[in-house]
């Protein structure tokens, strides 16, 4: 089966698909000629787990952790049960505040923002929060490209200035100068290409992927 008829049969994004794998959260074989994904009936009931998984709200992390066996399905709802009724708690508050604030009659820029803000400070020290749950989820798909870049751009930027130091220190059996500087510009030209490559990932995990993710 073709990532397109698992998109349609599922009901998954294909972006998601993909997403899903990056997480090991799914295993497909690969074709040994052309090297392309195929899809069995195991991988869409995984899909359908997952989706349904994250249609309760239940986190990546929670999900490996079923699918591994570290909790069985029960485990993982009493789990999620704790966190809906700390959020239920916590959007109960979120909703006394906004009905606190519904009958104020002064525009966006003649609200004192100050005094509320001071109180929702002491609501957080009372353990309210009013950020979304799912920033998690970003953080966590955010570290290892920023971890992988970074190992990269080490080596690179070390491999550049191995080859000056080189260059330095004998200069009369090292190639010509001109012939240095290009090779030494090879490796930080990598590390241009990676961090733009960082970039670019780090926009489409908070704009793309996690607009998606969060219909599942």
């Amino acid at each position: 089966m073709k990532i397109n008829e698992v998109e349609a049969v599922v009901g998954i994004t294909k972006k998601n698909i993909r997403f899903y794998e990056e997480q090991g959260l799914l295993k497909p074989d690969r074709n040994g000629e052309n090297g392309y994904r195929v899809y069995s009936q195991k991988d869409v009931d995984i899909l359908q787990r997952i989706k349904l998984m994250r249609k309760l709200g239940v986190s990546l992390e929670e999900i490996r952790k079923m699918q591994t066996g570290t909790y069985t399905v029960g485990d993982g709802m009493r789990r999620h049960l704790v966190t809906l009724e700390r959020e239920q708690e916590n959007l109960q508050r979120s909703m006394e505040l906004c009905r606190q604030m519904q009958s104020r009659t002064e525009r966006l820029d003649q609200l004192p923002a100050r005094q509320i803000l001071e109180q929702m400070e002491a609501m957080e020290a009372e353990g309210v929060r009013f950020s979304d749950h799912q920033d998690r989820d970003i953080l966590r798909r955010i570290t290892a490209p920023v971890l992988a870049a970074s190992c990269m751009v080490l080596l690179m930027a070390l491999l550049a200035g191995i080859m000056l130091w080189a260059y330095a220190a004998d200069p009369v059996n090292a190639p010509p100068l001109p012939l240095m500087l290009v090779l030494a510009a090879l490796p930080l030209c990598v590390c241009v290409g990676v961090l733009y490559a960082l970039c670019q990932r780090i926009r489409e995990i908070r704009k793309g992927e996690m607009d998606d993710a969060k219909q599942y």
